[in-house]
């Protein structure tokens, strides 16, 4: 009973402090960016009163998502400095109890958090961010460049589509290449500039288009008019038309299973910047929800201290513990694009890092 008792009184400490952590910081998070520009909005008559409630709702989950991690590493840390400051931690133990055994409930709740953290990030996240999209009205248009090789791994053709929205494929240029053996050929042979493109039963057909045609010294010898010509056929078709509709998408605004469809066309396509991008991206997902149960971990290490020991030190190293993990991940996407990084290795770097700190400070603290 009396072991019942102990869990029950930390995890009721623990949900208190990282509860009202995660409120504080969603308030402090919505109210200057969100908060601010939606009444303004509203002011100016851009929103209803009705679409100013419903952008603060949708706004949430984004928010969420980055206080659940920061919230369990703040609350651990108030929780075990007061329990410090009131000798509670030097009765614990000095009664026999183990360090991991006396944060077993802060484990158990940290668990939660973690499934919760997921649940938000990988379904109510993008529906939220769709949602946003369409009362915001943010059809932004994106280039998308869509490269298809020969069976010699040479370039046969790319297509560049500088104005895609929803199902309309508009002002499409196709560079046709000179068949060659050698791989890496980058002979033009012509160019097709069409007003649109119509994508049905799995084909790609340019309308009213332009053909310009080149000589293999790369000089234009005639232009002239085409109509209904098929440029994709098949699988390619298929999967271009899926690309591009997935490339107009920020990576919040997919579910999980989408990223995964997206991650393995890529792959397919030989598309290595975006794919090594998306792959960053959908494995962050796993370990920032990994992150709840060691920031947990390391709030509790940092919220053990002394009596009469100074207690600034730890709330200032999850501070800074913090900064690090959210101003870090812009530049390690940057490095599993650009092929410095594995994917796998970018998006381990901060757990990794985080449980090395954990046992040095465990080591440290001498528990």
């Amino acid at each position: 009973m009396k072991i019942k008792l102990l869990d029950r009184y930390i995890f009721s400490q623990i949900f208190t402090a990282c509860f009202g952590c995660i409120i504080i910081f969603m308030i402090v998070w919505i109210m200057p960016e969100i908060f601010l520009k939606t009444v303004q909005r509203t002011i100016a008559g851009q929103y209803s009163i009705e679409t100013a409630v419903a952008v603060i709702v949708y706004e949430l989950p984004k928010v969420l998502n980055i206080a659940l991690p920061v919230g369990m590493l703040l609350g651990t840390i108030l929780t075990f400095e007061k329990m410090s400051k009131d000798f509670e931690v030097t009765v614990m133990r000095g009664s026999g109890f183990p360090f991991f055994r006396i944060i077993s409930s802060v484990i158990i709740l940290s668990i939660f958090a973690c499934f919760l953290t997921f649940v938000v990030g990988s379904r109510f996240l993008p529906y939220s961010a769709c949602k946003l999209k369409v009362i915001k009205e943010d059809n932004t248009v994106s280039q998308f460049v869509f490269p298809v090789k020969n069976e010699n791994g040479a370039m046969d053709k790319i297509l560049i589509v500088p104005n895609f929205d929803n199902n309309n494929i508009r002002d499409v240029i196709v560079l046709n290449f000179y068949d060659s053996s050698q791989k890496g050929s980058s002979l033009l042979s012509s160019i097709y500039i069409s007003d649109y493109v119509k994508y049905n039963n799995e084909t790609w057909t340019i309308n009213n288009a332009k053909k310009y045609t080149i000589s293999e010294t790369g000089v234009f010898k005639n232009i002239s008019e085409v109509d209904n010509i098929k440029i994709l056929e098949g699988k390619s078709a298929v999967n271009a038309y899926k690309l591009m509709k997935y490339s107009i998408n920020r990576d919040r605004e997919l579910t999980n299973q989408q990223i995964s469809e997206y991650i393995k066309m890529l792959k397919q396509e030989k598309m290595d910047d975006e794919y090594r991008f998306m792959l960053n991206k959908y494995i962050q997902r796993y370990v920032h929800s990994i992150m709840c149960i060691l920031f947990a971990v390391l709030g509790c290490l940092l919220g053990f201290s002394k009596p009469r020991e100074q207690r600034f030190i730890g709330m200032l190293v999850a501070v800074c513990v913090i900064f690090l993990y959210y101003i870090t991940i812009p530049f390690f996407d940057l490095l599993a694009e650009k092929a410095l990084l594995s994917p796998w290795i970018t998006s381990m770097i901060a757990p990794v890092c985080t449980i090395a700190l954990i046992f040095v400070l465990k080591r440290i603290k001498d528990l």
